[in-house]
């Protein structure tokens, strides 16, 4: 499978990401959303955490709720477990990804579960339609060895967590309601990569290390490019670079968003206080002592 790319997308803006903490106290840099930066319908919020220091992160994100939108988590490096109120419990692992649909609520922790060593990874917040919003909780969750990988002839290596690439390798990650594309790309020094992202699909880098070009225009360590329309993109990279590359299918529907909440209207917002503060979403069984 091999579809040329007729119309390259190019950088729209660049930004980096804000120093800021959430959770109990997690160190991490918000690179979404972001100052002057458009909204990136249907991505809502893209957090950064890199940190070999345990007081960066050893406290955690203790018991909290979600509802209206899909979180997705991607660790580069250590471990987090994660209990919900639903009962269901587990480990991401480097390399591994957890795709949950809070959908009509849940309340859920995620812990290190290590007291030392480097943690790494993205959180991201993918928003869901007003028919999806109230639905049932769920997940999709890989391991390390489950998420798809592809080698190109020219060196460059990709793990694909969702979408389809231009060669036809799929991600394991299936039914998300606004066809997201998340891939982790390696590109060897003074090598390119091609990818194809269907047209009308919001789409953003997220360079991780290296230097990459898009066209005439520069991406650096750190920075988040969004790119503009057209049907595919096409980087090139003299050195060695890592990345991040989301796309997804736009909404297009009113946003109203306050602290863990995502809904259509205030109103709904409000609601969604209520039935958390009623006991609706249950609660966690917070016994967080197994320590890799």
């Amino acid at each position: 499978m091999n579809i040329p790319i007729q119309h390259p997308r190019s950088i729209g803006q660049k930004v980096r990401g804000t120093d800021t903490q959430d959770g109990a106290g997690v160190q991490l840099k918000r690179v979404l959303p972001a100052p002057g930066l458009r909204l990136l319908d249907p991505f809502l919020l893209l957090d950064v955490f890199s940190s070999d220091n345990p007081n960066d992160y050893i406290a955690g994100f203790p018991p909290h709720p979600h509802r209206g939108f899909e979180t997705v988590t991607y660790l580069l490096a250590g471990q987090v477990r994660h209990r919900d109120s639903a009962g269901h419990m587990g480990v991401v692992k480097a390399g591994g990804v957890q795709w949950m649909t809070a959908a009509s609520g849940i309340k859920h922790s995620e812990m290190p579960e290590q007291e030392d060593g480097l943690l790494q990874g993205f959180q991201l917040w993918v928003n869901l339609p007003a028919a999806e919003k109230m639905g049932t909780p769920a997940y999709q969750e890989y391991e390390p060895d489950q998420i798809t990988e592809e080698t190109r002839s020219n060196g460059v290596k990709l793990r694909v967590i969702s979408g389809t690439t231009i060669e036809g390798s799929t991600g394991p990650v299936t039914s998300t309601s606004t066809d997201a594309i998340y891939l982790d790309i390696s590109i060897p020094a003074d090598s390119d990569y091609t990818e194809v992202i269907p047209q009308g699909f919001n789409a953003f880098i997220y360079l991780i290390s290296g230097k990459i070009q898009i066209g005439h225009a520069t991406v650096t360590t750190g920075e988040l490019a969004t790119l503009g329309d057209g049907d595919g993109v096409v980087i090139d990279s003299s050195e060695e670079s890592r990345m991040l590359l989301i796309a997804g299918k736009p909404i297009g529907e009113p946003i109203a968003r306050h602290g863990p909440f995502v809904m259509n209207t205030k109103e709904e917002i409000e609601q969604a206080y209520r039935d958390y503060e009623s006991g609706l979403f249950g609660e966690v069984e917070d016994t967080h002592d197994e320590v890799a």
